[in-house]
């Protein structure tokens, strides 16, 4: 009843290249609550293809992202009403190969698209016309803009306040975000501190362009701050939580502004929160007449597009690194198939990453896209 554009694929699951789509795939999904990943997720091998609608793409996945919110996904943290079984994963990029009607005014069986919208970790997704974003290819690198880098580009820009001359640090800035915070308050002409726990690292974020590393396995990251920033920071973009949250507070300056984009030290504690000692909070932030303002992408989707155009356009002028880590220094390699998500999350919570954590699904031989 629901209208396909390539009609091969509704008799004969055939797309118009002549590659067949299996009329049942693998995918992740949350058959439990927890925020032990492994516990929590289980691989269907025989779930249907779905079928696009009127307004929809159907893509098939070559890059999925991983998140360190996947965890708090996966716990039930975002949304309690929902109950398992459900769909897993925020981000992929893949070709298009069936669509419906209305969709087929904007794209075409073949098209390279990013989207974010959950159940990415799935051999095959339908994704609303309407959420997807046009590629020129399909590049993993496009894949770390989706969530990481519209993450610190609209956070930066809405809540930053960049100007230049700022002294900026970034916490976890080798990472997926991070390493986007490093690179775009350099672009707004600030001093960029990152931390990190690798010389690799370091070296990583002295590339991009971090004015001062600091290792906080071999540096106290406290003493560092107190003897080289004794005014403090103007800007902190704070991932971590815990006692990096503390820290953060402690060496802001006069004005300065602490944004919150996650707190990845305690996704994996049942309650989800690493204690902070925030009882002299209205006293620190009186003191320095300074600010702490969350800060989740699903409030700024207003300004999403916007940012991704900015953000593509910048990475295609060869303005913005993306770095992609596909696990291949890891103990079992690669992160390939959707079986190996599991380990990508273990990799991520074991601070390895340097760049977006991105698993590559191998689409099969008979393909011709």
């Amino acid at each position: 009843p629901r209208p396909i554009v390539d009609m091969s694929y509704s008799r004969h699951f055939l797309d118009f290249q002549g590659s067949s789509i299996p009329s049942s795939m693998k995918k992740l999904v949350v058959t439990k609550r927890s925020q032990n990943f492994r516990e929590a997720v289980t691989l269907r091998r025989d779930s249907p293809v779905p079928l696009p609608g009127d307004g929809d793409l159907l893509v098939r996945n070559r890059f999925v992202g991983i998140n360190a919110s996947d965890i708090n996904y996966s716990a039930g943290r975002y949304d309690a009403s929902v109950k398992p079984p459900f769909d897993i994963g925020f981000e992929g990029v893949g070709d298009v190969v069936a669509l419906g009607l209305s969709a087929s005014a904007d794209y075409t069986v073949g098209q390279a698209v990013a989207y974010v919208k959950e159940g990415s970790f799935a051999e095959y997704t339908v994704v609303p016309a309407k959420q997807a974003v046009p590629l020129p290819s399909v590049k993993p690198e496009f894949l770390t803009l989706m969530v990481s880098g519209a993450t610190a580009y609209i956070s930066l820009k809405e809540l930053g306040e960049l100007s230049e001359g700022k002294k900026v640090l970034v916490t976890a800035a080798a990472g997926g975000t991070g390493q986007f915070a490093v690179q775009l308050a350099k672009k707004a002409k600030c001093h960029v501190i990152g931390t990190c726990s690798s010389d690799e690292k370091g070296g990583f974020l002295k590339s991009i362009g971090c004015d001062r590393t600091i290792n906080y396995k071999t540096e106290n990251v406290e003493s560092v701050l107190r003897k080289d920033y004794p005014e403090g920071v103007d800007v902190v973009y704070e991932s971590v939580g815990g006692k990096m949250f503390d820290l953060a507070l402690n060496s802001l300056a006069t004005k300065g502004r602490l944004i919150v984009i996650g707190f990845i030290a305690g996704y994996q504690n049942p309650t989800g929160i690493e204690p902070i000692k925030a009882e002299l909070l209205p006293a620190k932030l009186l003191k320095k007449s300074a600010s702490i303002q969350g800060f989740f992408l699903n409030h700024y989707l207003s300004e999403y597009k916007m940012a991704l155009k900015h953000l593509l356009k910048m990475y295609e002028r060869g303005d913005l690194v993306c770095e992609v880590d596909f696990g291949d220094t890891s103990p079992e390699g690669k992160f390939t198939g959707l079986e190996s998500v599991f380990r990508a999350v273990d990799y991520m919570y074991m601070g390895k990453n340097i760049g977006k954590i991105v698993v590559e699904l191998p689409h099969s031989v008979n393909s011709k896209l």
